[in-house]
């Protein structure tokens, strides 16, 4: 029995230090962010004498409530008229297959090239449908929105001086804004990570020359560089980081320029959300099984080799924290069975000092984002973010796993609720399943270990007990609230 305890004891501490190594790698890119914006910035490259033709593209598959919006806001680019291509990459199957057609008659009318691109069926997905829209145009350029997206009327004119000024850039990528961020805790709390992640990583990333990824939307693509790195593949859920690794391994350079900022609707629903989060952390582990091998065969510097083995396997970090979840009711009775085990214990509290460069870098992303004065809400909503991605992990690692394991599943779009100047019309994703049920009875099981930790006076676990439980409830109770 002592060896079985000493077993988990081990395991426990081996999740505690990689979720140590994953903190201080946030840290460094914190450094690197921070060195990036104390840097001058220098002028933006100057408009070229002659603007190259640009395509819009708009992959759609059932965006009623948000279709008309995004056609609208895409004709109102400010680009000349006969060097513009919009294409609606419309797979849908309901009423936004009308819409969408009446808005592009509407504005065919006002002499903008806009297409209605219809395929016969809806194979690859996304990138099947980028790929299929490729074979349709003559863009120098290729600029992609998704659904939710509100491009601000002068977003070609900033992006496209970058490719002019080095024929090697192959993408320049824009910061997401959040046009609903204050509607509801979820969008907040998501607005709170996505920050961090546009405002921090994205950054010290660029700054330090690692690799950075097209985040599938609000940016711009050199079609040559597309073509050069392969095209659009269909074999991982994220097209966006897979070509996003082959073309940075061709020798492409990519753009990253935060301070243009492309507005986008956060999901407002735990179901909308979850499908997001399963797609980008079982793409990300996909992505990892594809490229980790070539990444690490290539002649690239060691920093970028490492750095870009961190980048991949982020959303591993999700299944250390199932299994430390899970660890750690356990470990509530081996703390007071086994004195012997003491020093252990002391030992993986002093790792516990490793999650202060995690605080550090979010609360960097939330100096940054927010104004002056808010300071003191910080540490608050801090505990609260970390407390529901602790909930999500149940969800997320089950993604990650199917990843690793190269099982294929279905691209599942995340429902846009038009939540800004619309009605709010919702789709549905799907209803209460077993893994609701499921993260139900882990908050139970994490109260019950919140509960055993206060009867044996044992406070060791306590602030990571009430997390978990605070976490996995706070899911399962907005997943049943959004499922009716």
């Amino acid at each position: 029995m002592a060896v079985l305890s000493l077993l988990l004891v081990v395991l426990y501490g081996l999740c505690l230090l990689f979720i140590v190594g994953f903190s201080l790698g946030q840290w460094q890119l914190t450094r690197l962010a921070l060195r990036a914006y104390a840097r001058p910035q220098g002028l933006p490259p100057p408009a070229p004498a002659e603007w190259p033709r640009v395509t819009v593209q708009l992959p759609l598959y059932n965006e009623q409530n948000v279709v008309e919006r995004i056609v609208d806001a895409t004709a109102a680019l400010d680009y000349p008229a006969d060097r513009l291509h919009i294409q609606v990459l419309d797979d849908s199957t309901d009423a936004t297959v009308a819409l969408a057609a009446g808005r592009v008659a509407h504005h065919t009318a006002q002499g903008l090239r806009i297409s209605h691109v219809r395929r016969p069926n809806r194979e690859g997905y996304k990138a099947g449908a980028l790929r299929h829209g490729l074979e349709e145009t003559d863009g120098e350029f290729i600029a992609i929105f998704d659904a939710d997206f509100v491009p601000e009327p002068d977003f070609l004119r900033r992006t496209i001086p970058f490719f002019m000024a080095d024929e090697r850039v192959g993408v320049v990528q824009t910061r997401w804004g959040h046009l609903n961020e204050n509607e509801s805790l979820l969008t907040r709390l998501q607005g709170f990570g996505l920050n961090a992640h546009f405002l921090i990583e994205q950054v010290g990333r660029t700054f330090a020359g690692y690799f950075i990824n097209f985040n599938g939307t609000g940016g711009v693509w050199r079609r040559t560089c597309i073509a050069d790195a392969g095209g659009w593949h269909t074999d991982t859920l994220t097209e966006d980081l897979d070509l996003s690794y082959r073309a940075q391994l061709r020798g492409w350079r990519f753009v990253y320029r935060p301070e243009i900022v492309a507005p986008a609707e956060l999901p407002a629903v735990m179901d909308a959300l979850k499908s997001q989060q399963f797609r980008w952390t079982k793409g990300a582990a996909e992505t990892a099984r594809k490229h980790l091998g070539t990444m690490w065969r290539s002649p690239q510097p060691l920093a970028v080799k490492l750095q870009a083995s961190f980048h991949l396997l982020n959303s591993s970090v999700y299944v250390v924290i199932m299994l430390m979840a899970l660890l750690s009711v356990p470990l509530v009775f081996i703390r007071t069975q086994h004195r012997e085990f003491q020093l252990v214990f002391q030992l993986a509290s002093v790792f516990l000092v490793g999650f202060v460069p995690l605080v550090y870098y979010y609360y960097t992303a939330w100096r940054l984002a927010k104004p002056v004065g808010q300071a003191g809400r910080y540490p608050g909503f801090f505990l609260l973010f970390l407390s529901v991605s602790m909930g999500l992990a149940l969800h997320n690692s089950r993604a990650v796993i199917l990843g690793w394991l190269g099982q294929r599943t279905p691209f599942v779009r995340t429902p846009k609720a038009g939540s800004v100047g619309l009605a709010r019309r919702r789709y549905r994703t799907g209803g209460v399943g077993p893994l609701v049920v499921l993260e139900g009875l882990l908050a139970a099981y994490f109260a019950f270990g919140l509960g055993a930790g206060i009867y044996l006076g044992d406070a060791g676990l306590l602030p990571f007990h009430t997390l978990l439980t605070t976490g996995f409830a706070t899911v399962c109770y907005y997943s049943i609230r959004h499922s009716n």
